[in-house]
C-alpha cells in the first residue's frame, strides 16, 4: 500500500496576519484543494492522510466532500513542529502502508508524474524528494550583509516535496530525531541524521511552494495552464 501525509497543520506567517494561506482561492479552489486533487487523481496513491491544526478537521471534510474526493483519507491535527505533525501523520497510517509521499499542503502544482517517480526511487533506495538544479550564484554570507565565498552551484539542489520514503526508514529517521530533540526543516533531513542516502528526483515542470503574496498569480498562472 502506498499513502500521502499532507501537511497543512503550518501557520504561514509570511503571508500576512490573518492570512490562512492553504484557504487561498486559486482559479476557484482552495490551495490546499489543488493539492489534494493531486493526490486524487495519482493512480499509485491508495490513501491519503491531511494533518491540520486543530479545529480544521471539519472544515477539509468538508472541502473533501465539495470536490467529490472518494479514496480514503484520514483528517488528523498536528503538532508544534512540522516534524511533530508528520510523525503524526505517520502514526495514522494503515498497518500495510510500504511507502509514504510526504507534501506540504502549499505546493498545489505537483503532478502524478512527480509523485510517480519519486515512489520508484524509494522503493530502490528507501528515501528520495523532489528537486530542481540551483541555476542562480548563490554565495554565502555569515552576517547577512558580506559575501564569504561563492558556492558551487553544480552541486547544489533546492529540495521540494514530496518527499517520498519507505515507511520504517522515515519512523526510525523521525524516532531518532525525536530522541535527540532536535528540529529539522525537512523530512530528508531525518535521513541524512541517520546516514541513510537519499535520492534526487529532477522535476520537469514547476513546482513551487504558496509562500509569500507575490507567490499567488504565478501559482495561478501554472494551474490554468495545466487545466
Amino acid at each position: 500500500m502506498i499513502s500521502a501525509i499532507i501537511v497543512a497543520a503550518g501557520r504561514g506567517t509570511r503571508m500576512g496576519p490573518n492570512v490562512d494561506k492553504i484557504f487561498l482561492q486559486l482559479n476557484g479552489c482552495p490551495v490546499v484543494g489543488h493539492t489534494w486533487q493531486s493526490f486524487e487523481r495519482c493512480r499509485m496513491i491508495d490513501s491519503i492522510v491531511l494533518v491540520v491544526r486543530e479545529g480544521m478537521q471539519e472544515s477539509l471534510a468538508t472541502l473533501g466532500r465539495e470536490l467529490g474526493f472518494v479514496k480514503p483519507c484520514k483528517i488528523i491535527a498536528g503538532g508544534k513542529e512540522r516534524q511533530d505533525s508528520v510523525w503524526n501523520g505517520l502514526e495514522a497510517l494503515d498497518a500495510g502502508c510500504e511507502i509514504v509521499a510526504i507534501q506540504d499542503a502549499a505546493r498545489p502544482c505537483t503532478d502524478s508524474d512527480l509523485i510517480e517517480a519519486t515512489i520508484a526511487a524509494a522503493r530502490q533506495t528507501g528515501a528520495s524528494v523532489a528537486a530542481r538544479r540551483v541555476t542562480d550564484t548563490i554565495k554565502e554570507s555569515h552576517d547577512g550583509q558580506i559575501i564569504v565565498k561563492t558556492l558551487d552551484r553544480n552541486v547544489l539542489w533546492s529540495v521540494q516535496t514530496p518527499q517520498t520514503f519507505q515507511v520504517n526508514l522515515i519512523r526510525r529517521a523521525l524516532r531518532e530525531v525525536r530522541r535527540r530533540g532536535i528540529v529539522v526543516t525537512d523530512d530528508t533531513a531525518a535521513c541524512e541524521l541517520i546516514g541513510e542516502p537519499v535520492r534526487l528526483v529532477p522535476g520537469k515542470k514547476p513546482n513551487p511552494k504558496v509562500t509569500n503574496p507575490e507567490d499567488v498569480p504565478y501559482v495561478e498562472l501554472i494551474l490554468r495552464s495545466r487545466r
